[in-house]
């Protein structure tokens, strides 16, 4: 997989991410443990996404 490839990957597990973290903190009793992964994932992609892009 090229690094381009790779990027846009991780973008688009972000996008997803950022919309599942929304949905859930729509819900009526949002479950904070799940949103607090998500952000954790979301935080973890955009500094691999960061790294890679910085070489």
């Amino acid at each position: 997989m090229s690094l381009d490839a790779r990027v846009e990957s991780l973008r688009t597990k972000h996008a997803e991410l950022d919309s599942a973290l929304e949905m859930e903190e729509r819900r009526p009793m949002p479950d904070a443990k799940a949103i607090a992964d998500m952000k954790r994932q979301k935080l973890r992609i955009k500094d691999e996404i960061q790294r890679i892009t910085m070489h």
